[in-house]
């Protein structure tokens, strides 16, 4: 795929020039382009700014946490070991979708406006799913040698995880100290409803990119 493409999708040019002159096995960088790539991922930080909002409880935290890694890992390593070919756009546009999800979540939409409320565990687990494809889709829009994959790849997860736990923890660091202030309730609606606009808006971009593709 052209380097076009690859950027559109989070991958700058200096990471695909290495992926592409790269043969065998790299744990180290595919765990460093990992971790990079997640913590540059601002539809999955976004996700997480959602799913971590409203939780108090540590336990709560790494269990929600844990749900979205256990499915994004799942299908970003199986998408690329299984050579499951999907439109980055397309992954990229239910991730978005996710992010709004969880902002009308937030926001308690779906008693109000249907009167029931989704499974949260199982809601960020298939949503974790869908964010492991989105993972996968941009990897194998690369060129790089397929010797040494499983190994690059599990790099390349772990590295992941380290970015997400680093982006973990500066949020809930960040949200731990506005909670202390009065003004985190007074614009806890505001905050989730802008969370929901960036998701419509992520949406719409990769419909358009779909489009023009």
């Amino acid at each position: 795929m052209g380097s076009g493409v690859a950027y559109a999708h989070g991958v700058d040019e200096d990471t695909q020039t290495f992926l592409s002159g790269n043969s065998g096995v790299a744990f180290g960088p595919f765990l460093y382009i990992g971790a990079k790539h997640m913590l540059t991922g601002y539809d999955h930080l976004l996700f997480l700014v959602g799913v971590i909002f409203f939780l108090y409880r540590p336990k709560e935290v790494l269990l929600y946490v844990s749900f979205f890694t256990i499915g994004h890992s799942i299908t970003l390593l199986f998408g690329v070991l299984a050579d499951m070919a999907i439109n980055a756009y397309l992954i990229d546009a239910i991730i978005a979708l996710s992010i709004v999800y969880k902002g009308f979540d937030n926001l308690g939409g779906f008693q109000r406006f249907f009167g029931h409320q989704p499974n949260t565990k199982a809601a960020v687990l298939i949503f974790g799913l869908f964010h492991g494809f989105g993972l996968a889709s941009k990897l194998q829009e690369l060129s790089f040698d397929r010797t040494g994959l499983l190994t690059n790849l599990l790099g390349f997860n772990i590295g992941v995880e380290i970015g997400q736990f680093i982006a973990l923890a500066l949020v809930l660091f960040i949200i731990t100290i506005w909670r202390k202030s009065p003004s985190f309730f007074k614009f806890s609606t505001v905050t989730n409803m802008l969370l929901m606009a960036a998701g419509f808006l992520l949406f719409g971009y990769q419909l358009v990119g779909y489009f023009n593709n």
